[in-house]
Parts: C-alpha cells; sequence; structure tokens
C-alpha cells in the first residue's frame, strides 16, 4: 500500500514510522521545512523511545521518506492519514480544526484518483461529515471516502502501543474504505489485534469518551488520595484493593499531582463543548476538569507547607518536569503550576529533567536548569519528585542530604517508601499516604 501521512508530529511521525515499518511506503509530508530537513538527516522532533531507529532502518529500506511537497505526495496514493495538531481554540476549549480543513482543501486539488481519507487527528463528533463536503464540494468526479480512525498512544510507549494495540477502530460505512483499512493494518489483524468496525460518527466519539474515562480515573484517586491524608489511610493500598477488581483494573489509579500532556486537558474540554452544542450536559467530566486544574496548585502549597512557615528566600529541587516520563512533551505538565506557585512565594527553583529542559526553558526561563539531581538539589531546602523518571528511582539519599541546605524530600509520584526516605534522615511527604 501507498500511505501518505499529513503532519510528522508526534502522531503522524510514529503512525507513518510504524506503517513502513509494516512493509507500506509512507511519505510523512510537514509545511515545517526545517523539520522535514531535520527528520531527512535522521534528527527526530520529537523524544519518543525506539522512534529514532525505527525511522533510521525504514528509511535505509526506501519505505519511509519525508516531503514538504504535499500536492505530489498525495497523487497515486492509496490513502492519505491527517494528522495534523487540534490544539484547544482560545475562548471556548473547541478543537481548532483549522488545520484539519486545511489540509482536507489541499488533498482534494492534489488528488489524481480515487483514494481514502483517514482522519487519525482528534477531532469532534462530525468532523468526518465536513471533511467528506469539502471533497465532495471540491472533487465530485473523484471517490474518496472518509474514514476516523483515531490514535491510542501514550507518550513514551507510542510505538509498542501502535504495533499491540488495544484496539483498532475505524469508522466508516464504505465497503471500498474498509477494504483499504483492512489492508493498511492487515499486519496487526494477522496478529488478532482487534478491528472495531463502526459509524464514523461513533469512531470520533469513542477516541473522546476514552480519554475521558481515563482522566475520570486519575481525577479519582487524586480526591481519594486527599481523603487517605485527612483519615489516615495509604492510597497505594486503596488503589491496589480496587484496582484488583477486574471491573475497575489497576491502570490510571496512581496518585500524584494531576494529569497534563497532549492529550487529556484538551481533549476533555472539547467533549464538554460538544456536550454543549448538543445541550447534553456531562457534569461529571466538568468536575473533572475543575478538580484537575486545582490539583496542579494544591501541589504547590504541599510544597511549600513542606517548607515551613516561611518559604520566602528558600530553594526548591525540582526534579522531573514533562507530564509524565519518557517524553519531552511539557504540554500542561503539573511543573508550570507548581514552578508558578513557588516563584509567587518567593521560593528559588532548581530543575532538571532528562529529556524536557529544552522545552522547558521556553515556558519557564526564570528557572535555574542543571546537569543532574545532585546539581539541582545543592543548596535546595527540599528536593520534589514531580515526574517519576526512571532517573530518580534510586536516588543516592546520603549524596543527596550532603549536597542539600536542609534534608526534606516532596515526593509527588509515591516513587519511594516513606521508612526508607525517613531511615536515611530525611523528612518526607507523600501524595495520599
Amino acid at each position: 500500500m501507498r500511505i501518505t501521512m499529513i503532519g510528522s508530529g508526534y502522531v503522524g511521525l510514529v503512525s507513518g514510522a510504524c506503517f513502513s515499518d509494516f512493509g507500506h511506503d509512507v511519505i510523512c509530508v510537514d509545511k515545517d521545512a526545517g523539520k522535514i530537513e531535520a527528520l531527512e538527516a535522521g534528527r527526530m522532533p520529537i523524544y519518543e523511545p525506539g522512534l529514532e531507529q525505527l525511522v533510521a532502518a525504514n528509511v535505509a529500506a526506501g519505505r519511509l521518506t519525508f516531503s514538504t511537497d504535499l500536492a505530489a505526495s498525495v497523487a497515486g496514493t492509496d490513502a492519505v492519514f491527517i494528522a495534523v495538531g487540534t490544539p484547544s481554540r482560545r475562548g471556548d476549549g473547541h478543537a481548532d480544526l483549522s488545520y484539519v480543513f486545511a489540509a482536507t482543501e489541499e488533498i482534494a486539488a492534489a488528488a489524481t484518483g480515487p483514494t481514502v481519507v483517514v482522519t487519525k487527528s482528534t477531532v469532534p463528533v462530525g468532523t468526518g461529515d465536513r471533511v467528506e463536503a469539502i471533497l465532495r464540494e471540491k472533487r465530485p468526479d473523484l471517490d474518496m471516502p472518509v474514514v476516523s480512525n483515531p490514535e491510542f498512544l501514550r507518550e513514551g510507549a507510542a510505538i509498542g502501543d501502535f504495533k499491540r494495540p488495544d484496539r483498532i477502530v475505524i469508522g466508516t460505512d464504505d465497503e471500498r474504505a474498509r477494504g483499504v483499512m483492512r489492508a493498511v493494518y492487515r499486519p496487526l489483524y494477522l496478529g488478532e489485534s482487534p478491528i472495531v468496525f463502526t459509524g464514523r460518527r461513533t469512531s470520533e466519539l469513542i477516541k473522546y469518551a476514552a480519554n475521558a474515562f481515563l482522566a475520570t480515573k486519575i481525577t479519582f484517586i487524586n480526591e481519594i488520595a486527599d481523603l487517605c491524608e485527612a483519615v489516615g489511610a495509604d492510597v497505594k493500598d486503596v488503589s491496589r484493593g480496587i484496582g484488583l477488581d477486574n471491573r475497575i483494573g489497576k491502570k490510571f489509579l496512581h496518585a500524584g499531582p494531576g494529569y497534563g500532556g497532549s492529550c487529556f486537558p484538551k481533549d476533555t474540554l472539547a467533549l464538554l463543548k460538544t456536550a454543549e452544542d448538543f445541550e447534553t450536559p456531562m457534569q461529571i467530566v466538568e468536575a473533572v476538569v475543575k478538580v484537575n486544574d486545582s490539583r496542579k496548585r494544591a501541589m504547590g502549597r504541599k510544597v511549600l507547607h513542606a517548607l515551613g512557615d516561611d518559604a520566602k528566600g528558600k530553594t526548591v529541587a525540582l526534579l522531573g518536569l514533562t507530564f509524565k516520563p519518557n517524553t519531552d512533551d511539557m504540554r500542561d505538565a503539573p511543573s508550570i503550576a507548581i514552578a508558578q506557585a513557588l516563584d509567587d512565594a518567593g521560593v528559588a527553583v532548581r530543575a532538571y529533567d532528562p529529556e524536557g529542559m529544552a522545552a522547558a526553558k521556553a515556558l519557564m526561563p526564570a528557572l535555574t536548569y542543571c546537569r543532574d539531581a545532585y546539581e539541582a538539589a545543592t543548596g535546595a531546602d527540599a528536593v520534589v519528585i514531580v515526574t517519576e523518571w526512571d532517573a530518580f528511582r534510586a536516588l543516592d539519599f546520603a549524596r543527596l542530604k550532603g549536597v542539600m541546605a536542609a534534608p526534606v524530600m516532596v515526593d509527588l509520584r509515591n516513587v519511594y517508601a516513606r521508612d526508607g526516605v525517613e531511615g536515611a534522615g530525611f523528612s518526607y511527604t507523600a501524595v495520599g499516604r
């Protein structure tokens, strides 16, 4: 199959590289000439474990190429995937679909024969209908069915998620389009990955419903963590106790500073806007968004409390800045709100992250950025674990204590056991324990 991927960001690049690894011929297109030039030179625009090697192998095999020329890339292709950004629109939280519709217009102008147009971008219900209307208006002479095929990739584990998915959702009622999509995903179908064929609008809603539900699980256990602190219980044991119930499941039941990243914040807002447009209130999701926003600020207050009555003039080391480990993504990361709360209180912040410091510097230029955890902790009155990178799971407590002004640890990810940290002479604050 010949596949064109429009958009070479996180979703487009990972999907394109994996499709090419299946044996398809893939062209990844992007308007950013600098990004395409970097990709052709083997430099990745994002950090994702294993991606650089996967791209290099398929470029060398001749199955994966990059281009800024959308017209030439679309001509004669079997399937065109739209994988452009859909950020939250300022003012109302609705997904900004301008990039999706611009790509659709260009596809219509460039297509030279029948092709299947696939929306891989996360889009609100009904977007596929609008994409189809544009194509029919611009090119009534061509058969270009529109398919919804949402992605379910976790940053930091995207390649594995793509190649060993829980499910593949394909939204279309067009038989020819179903056949093309079966051929595209044939390697996964042979591996018995379940394919869910459904209507296009249903497929679009599945993506939002999935992310809203996962965001709800995170927010639920964070509120349970607050109750655990109040009553003297341990949220880790509560999580395990309820997670072993297979009706609930253990995933996304880890208490922490709140969710962030490229999906949950914008997708919950977009779902709420869709519900508002269709006059169908979603009070649970509304509460999730509100609680998560306040959660991040509350973590800043937790750190200030650990510093004592007079925090002004003190120094804190933040370990981990990205919203989760194994990515360089800073979008809606809890570290941003925490750093702001500390700065507002007159606290100096020293920071270290294994992959996210370049992106963090653009958002938080006032922080002091360090080479490793121990440099960040030098002279600090408290060290705060914000993101659970592996590099922070086996810290040398003696070395850490030796460079700090005061032995205080705030563990916002519950990485450590209290006995071990306090046994090393630290004051220890965790979440929900």
